[in-house]
């Protein structure tokens, strides 16, 4: 099984982004919710941060703790795209794509930000 190195590059990207997709971003939060809890909490210098706890014991609380994991939905994530890959290819392309122009998009828009430029 060989893969292009740019295919490889696409992949990875769509993995990035579906992963902080499920994981981070708020249009999300109705898949998260029913496995983990989110809670605020003022730190030392008076900033609001967001905790993530996941629910207790059962299935939702395992959902809880590969959700509340980047690492661990990223491994479930890039099998799930490897899958798609094989058995529904016309599907695959065009989601994968997709995936990977929204990723560099937050990649050049953090690094922008971290630059003040615009």
């Amino acid at each position: 099984m060989d893969i292009a190195w740019l295919e490889f590059i696409i992949f990875s990207m769509a993995v990035f982004r579906l992963t902080r997709l499920l994981v981070y971003d708020q249009i999300t939060e109705w898949i998260r919710s029913p496995f983990i809890d989110e809670y605020e909490e003022k730190n030392n210098e008076g900033e609001t941060e967001v905790y993530l706890r996941p629910k207790e014991g059962g299935v939702r609380g395992w959902f809880g703790n590969l959700l509340s994991c980047y690492w661990c939905t990223g491994i479930w994530m890039a099998i799930g795209l490897f899958v798609i890959r094989f058995y529904l290819p016309v599907v695959y392309k065009p989601v994968v794509i997709v995936l990977a122009a929204a990723g560099f998009a937050a990649i050049v828009e953090t690094w922008i930000q971290s630059k003040n430029i615009g």
